[in-house]
């Protein structure tokens, strides 16, 4: 008995002991920002804004919208005040981001909705012969986990689980409201219209395939995913995307933020407003529990938008742009874009030349040490090489868009706007609310862009559905536009 109990207390002690040094270790973690991962390689955290103005955060000097956390990525890192998706509609946008490929390559030119015709379309979304950004990381090692909107697909074959995330919690459609409407102090503007909005049998918020039921602020919601992902995987090396649907409409927003925006005599403003202060708390929410866990200094962090704000909901601004969602004019794809990267990137930097959304995909698998399927183009670039100044010369001489009857082509500091039949010219050096047509003056110009349109044209594939005409009177310079969604 004796010999027993002291085998026992031996095993104990040592039990102890090594809860201890867990503790220890954590604690040292922390302290010198870094963790237990062996494969040394960083972690990645890719946060998106959905329909966020140019001008709707501190980025590039508005005032209006204090995002102190949004702002503090680019302190700490780089901003890139010429940063571009490839449409300025959702759902093509995020098809480009997570296959590193213009969407028009595989047929995803147009919005996959409205909500009705993506539930009963079983083709509608991201075709499955294309390889995600998450599948690829995923063969590097990395976990991966996704919160919020999704919009690439309504049908298990699309869903984020069969598309390379371990992990998810969001809904599956465009749009979704924040809140039940009839929540005591909720401004809600167009927060009960529709079978987009509300939180249905065919839209419900789930985690991983079961619908939950979520009472939360949506945008709070999302962030407290975040964080827990954070939480559960900081000993492994992860990659966290994360696309809020704020500030999307419906506009809907909490006393708590609204009281912060109570100077804004506007509805409209004051709401959209306090969305946009709602995701940057959500993103400080995700930078401090990096802080918390030690991971800080071993994560790339990006933060970007899909596209354009939507001006047409007189809530928001993409000043000094011109026009905004749905247009082909710069208010509609340059966005705010910035990213960071402890002791990699030079704090405070500013990278002035074009940059895409393509660019992510193989940035992230350079860094994580996977390398790009060699079985099809990419169109994006690694840019650390240029971030890091290996590389002095612009990342992209040409840049393309379409969608339907619009189309755009940047190359250099000229731009190429086409509708129909009909051309505009930009010199974006000078004129980047996009005011003075240069057309007739530069026509040798001209028809070098419209050459680069015709050949980036020939690499696309037929759209896999067709384009759904956006309500509204919609003019430029005078000229009706057909506008898709």
């Amino acid at each position: 008995m004796k010999r027993r109990t002291v085998v026992l207390l031996t095993g104990l002690l040592v039990l102890l002991a090594m809860s201890g040094l867990s503790d220890a270790s954590a604690q040292s973690r922390r302290l010198t920002g870094t963790s237990n991962q062996a494969s040394g390689k960083p972690n990645i955290i890719l946060i998106m804004g959905d329909d966020l103005g140019y001008a709707d955060t501190g980025l590039y000097g508005n005032k209006d919208i204090p995002t102190p956390n949004i702002d503090s990525i680019a302190k700490s890192g780089v901003l890139f005040p010429e940063g571009y998706v490839t449409a300025p509609v959702c759902s093509p946008s995020r098809a480009a981001l997570m296959t590193g490929r213009y969407q028009q390559r595989f047929g995803f030119e147009f919005n996959a909705g409205p909500l009705q015709r993506a539930v009963n379309n079983k083709e509608m979304g991201l075709p499955t012969s294309e390889i995600t950004m998450p599948d690829l990381l995923k063969k590097a090692g990395y976990k991966t986990g996704m919160v919020g909107k999704w919009h690439l697909g309504m049908h298990p074959k699309f869903h984020p689980k069969s598309r390379g995330f371990d992990e998810y919690f969001g809904f599956l459609f465009g749009a979704n409201t924040y809140i039940d409407p009839k929540t005591e102090g909720v401004s809600n503007i167009g927060g009960n219209e529709g079978p987009a909005w509300p939180r249905n049998a065919q839209n419900p918020i789930l985690k991983d395939q079961s619908p939950v039921e979520e009472s939360e602020y949506l945008t709070e919601a999302i962030a407290r995913e975040a964080t827990s992902f954070i939480d559960r995987h900081q000993k492994e090396t992860f990659f966290l995307y994360a696309p809020f649907n704020a500030p999307h409409t419906p506009l809907q927003a909490t006393k708590k933020y609204l009281d912060r925006f109570s100077h804004i005599k506007d509805e409209k403003r004051r709401v959209y407003a306090s969305m946009v202060s709602a995701l940057d708390d959500a993103v400080g929410a995700i930078l401090n529990k990096l802080k918390e866990t030690g991971l800080e200094k071993n994560t790339l962090v990006v933060f970007l938008s899909d596209n354009g704000c939507a001006t047409y909901t007189n809530a928001c601004t993409n000043d000094p742009l011109r026009y905004g969602k749905l247009t082909h004019l710069e208010g509609g794809f340059r966005i705010p874009f910035t990213m960071k990267w402890p002791g990699k990137i030079k704090p405070g930097s500013v990278y002035k030349h074009p940059v895409t959304s393509l660019d992510l995909l193989p940035t992230f698998l350079a860094i994580a040490g996977g390398e790009l399927p060699k079985d099809r183009p990419y169109d994006g670039l690694d840019l650390m090489p240029y971030l890091t100044g290996k590389k002095k010369a612009s990342a992209h001489e040409v840049l393309c868009w379409r969608n339907g009857a619009n189309a755009a082509v940047r190359k250099g500091n000229w731009k190429l706007f086409k509708t129909g039949d009909n051309y505009f010219l930009y010199d974006l050096s000078k004129d980047i609310g996009e005011v003075k047509d240069l057309a007739k003056q530069n026509p040798q110009i001209l028809e070098d862009l419209q050459k680069e349109l015709k050949k980036w044209e020939a690499q696309t594939a037929q759209p896999l559905w067709p384009c759904r005409k956006a309500e509204g009177d919609w003019k430029f310079e005078g000229i009706k536009l057909d506008v898709c969604i």
